[in-house]
């Protein structure tokens, strides 16, 4: 009995996803748990594991159909045997011709094509090809769901909302010497690194406390205030942007705030993040500065009302009590809709976040 390969349940927010690249054909011996094929939504890619082990019978839909939750897309024959391995065959020596010979010095022959007969390496081979003329060609390739989606978003959140940005500087010195003073300690009793971004999240946090319109949003003619902290980590990935969220990012030490950041950028380079892990955040955090971006104006994540971007790390004079002195210094701004917080809430949010950074005390005592 053939048994089907049905797309899993996407979650009620996504209604299709694409097919992208089977990595078996008919023919071809599965594994029980072994991925078939990718399958992108516009929020992330997941892997269609083989439900049983078996040959694969026949291909129903093929790379770039677009499929719903529950449709067949292939089907397995659990009777089909495992084909036994056979030992790899030793690669044959190339022949080189006679006066291909002397050329062949620092010349890696596996990287060589004999274009000889039999395959046979000749003396032209060996030469150095003239550089092709510059190419002038223009390539088109479909937009993926994801970057899609992506788009959709960055403009819906543009025509919908009325974005300013507020921005301030932040001197790191005091979280850098504690992060100087602790690193390894923290590292070796918690088995993470401790890096910049569980202080930002931390100052965010309090911040949303103080001022909670931040963390709020619209629904029609309502507001919507969260009683909770959910933080969005914007995180790039090469198939386009996701902001997977920290659930009571309020209720997390820095050490689980620092694993679940680490957790969340692995997987989304892997494409293994799930659809739940990126939707209901109350306020997004973005990092340019890993980049090497000194300003921006980040764009709000619908429906939040509020978006800080982090910027590159720079040592730069600064006046401290009256003193020129060399602090490493970084560019915050805040994104935020003035439909729903004024211009006051916004900067003096900001300027919470900032002396928690330049106090982090302060994050400890909660004041």
């Amino acid at each position: 009995m053939l048994i089907e390969v049905k797309v899993p349940q996407l979650s009620e927010s996504v209604s299709e996803a694409t097919l992208l690249s089977w990595k078996k054909k008919p023919g071809d011996y599965a594994e029980r748990g072994e991925n078939l094929i990718d399958i992108e939504t516009d929020k992330v890619v997941l892997e269609m594991p083989a439900p049983q082990s078996g040959r694969i019978y026949e291909v129903l839909k093929e790379e770039g159909a677009v499929v719903v939750s529950g449709e067949v897309i292939a089907r397995i024959d659990p009777s089909g045997e495992k084909p036994s391995e056979k030992p790899e065959k030793q690669p044959e020596s190339p022949i080189l011709m006679p006066a291909a010979v002397r050329h062949v010095e620092g010349i890696d022959l596996g990287q060589v094509e004999g274009t000889g007969r039999g395959g046979r390496i000749l003396k032209e081979d060996l030469t150095p090809k003239p550089a092709a003329s510059i190419s002038r060609g223009v390539r088109r390739v479909p937009m993926s769901r994801l970057r899609q989606r992506v788009a959709d978003r960055l403009l819906e959140s543009q025509r919908n909302a009325a974005i300013l940005t507020t921005f301030n500087e932040v001197d790191m010195k005091e979280i850098v010497d504690l992060r100087a003073r602790y690193k390894e300690k923290f590292e070796k009793e918690h088995g993470i690194k401790l890096g910049f971004m569980s202080f930002f999240v931390k100052a965010v946090v309090a911040a949303l406390k103080k001022y909670p319109v931040l963390n709020a949003s619209i629904e029609g003619n309502e507001i919507v205030h969260h009683d909770y902290q959910d933080i969005g980590i914007a995180v790039g990935t090469p198939r386009g942007l996701v902001v997977p969220v920290l659930r009571d990012a309020d209720r997390l030490s820095f050490a689980k705030i620092e694993k679940g950041i680490a957790d969340f950028g692995k997987r989304a380079q892997d494409g293994r993040l799930a659809v739940e892990e990126l939707e209901g955040g109350t306020f997004s955090i973005t990092n340019g500065g890993i980049f090497g971006s000194m300003l921006s104006t980040p764009i709000i994540n619908p429906p939040q009302s509020a978006i800080l971007g982090i910027h590159a790390m720079k040592d730069r004079p600064v006046v401290v009590d009256g003193q020129i002195v060399i602090r490493p210094m970084i560019y915050l701004a805040l994104s935020y809709d003035h439909r729903l917080i004024d211009g006051r809430e916004a900067v003096q949010g900001l300027v919470a976040i900032k002396e928690n950074l330049e106090d982090p005390e302060r994050l400890l005592l909660e004041i």
